[in-house]
């Protein structure tokens, strides 16, 4: 097989999203949201976990070997990789993101005029969702960037890994490495309220400890923007009440009501003439959203979202048609994105 640098540079030469070399199986990248080959002949599994190990330290062998799992950065060249390996089926494996080396502006990522407003935050917590690979980190890092470039602010991410990588404009910017730099993201937010921050990243909101904290941080004057992998902006304020139990729920939903400022459900469409567009859902935590989170009328959310377009909201089905209307995607394309699978 190619050295495994070789198959990296293939992706950045090729665009690609996506690297995927799997023991056993054929390597192949992710271009414009369709997987492809790059090689008819599988990979041999113990070749791959020597190349795999070349790229590794000692300390992330170690993970590896102890968790079976490890998520880290890696850089060639100029280019930048988010990567995961894992097992499957005893074979080694590898998915590697390409993070983009400059950072979208909100122009450029077509940012809804609501969306525009958001870094202009000064505390409160602002949620990206969606599924894998539909570019949250994206969105939340060119809103970081525009804090960088026109506030003089605190800012701190932890992160697993680091993505984007900022420099400092006006802003401060603290990038921390879960594994590298912090044992894990509620360990980070244990200490961070004391290391003065204005505004905090947290990668992705993945327990009970790193969600309290989270909300703790924006109810105590913070700017937070974080991650969940859910599909729809209601299914984020339903997925953080269900990680508590008992009389704790109602607690969070009181915190929830108070300090969420808005929820963007994401997901990247193929656009009509190659690469992929992004559509958003957009919630806003009017008085109305915040009364029916503290009374946990979480089913009604869609509903509003639907009647509330002056308030900057927006459904996924009016984003998607939206995208239809500019002519940035097709009509069949439109018609299977779209919720109920309807004629548009």
């Amino acid at each position: 097989m190619k050295s495994i640098n070789d198959y990296f540079s293939i992706a950045v030469k090729n665009n690609a999203s996506d690297l995927h070399l799997v023991g056993g199986e054929k390597p192949m990248l992710r271009i414009a949201g369709e997987l492809r080959d790059i090689e008819e002949k599988p990979l041999t599994d113990s070749t791959l976990r020597k190349e795999i190990a070349g790229i590794l330290t000692t300390q992330q062998q170690k993970t590896l070997t102890e968790e079976k799992e490890l998520d880290m950065s890696h850089d060639l060249g100029t280019a930048r990789f988010r990567v995961n390996v894992h097992f499957q089926d005893g074979n080694i494996g590898l998915a590697a993101r390409l993070v983009p080396k400059t950072i979208p502006s909100p122009d450029e990522l077509r940012f809804e005029p609501i969306l525009q407003e958001l870094p202009q935050l000064l505390d409160g917590l602002v949620l990206v969702v969606g599924p894998t690979g539909q570019g949250k980190s994206t969105t939340i890092a060119s809103m970081i960037e525009e804090i960088n470039k026109t506030r003089k602010t605190h800012v701190v991410t932890i992160e697993d890994p680091v993505e984007f990588l900022f420099e400092d404009k006006m802003s401060l910017i603290e990038q921390r490495e879960v594994g590298q730099d912090t044992n894990s993201f509620s360990d980070a937010l244990k200490h961070v309220l004391r290391q003065d921050p204005n505004v905090i990243l947290v990668g992705e909101m993945r327990d009970p400890e790193t969600i309290a904290t989270v909300l703790t941080a924006a109810e105590t004057g913070h700017l937070v923007f974080s991650t969940l992998h859910t599909s729809t902006a209601a299914e984020a304020v339903e997925r953080i009440v269900d990680v508590f139990e008992g009389p704790k729920q109602k607690q969070v939903l009181i915190q929830l009501s108070a300090v969420l400022r808005a929820t963007v459900a994401q997901q990247l469409i193929p656009a009509a003439e190659g690469g992929r567009v992004a559509a958003r859902e957009v919630l806003i935590n009017t008085p109305a959203v915040s009364n029916l989170i503290r009374e946990n009328n979480i089913a009604q959310l869609q509903s509003v979202i639907q009647t509330n377009a002056k308030a900057g909201m927006v459904t996924m089905d009016k984003a998607i048609e939206k995208l239809l209307k500019e002519k940035l995607i097709t009509k069949e394309v439109a018609e299977k994105r779209s919720g109920r699978q309807r004629k548009i």
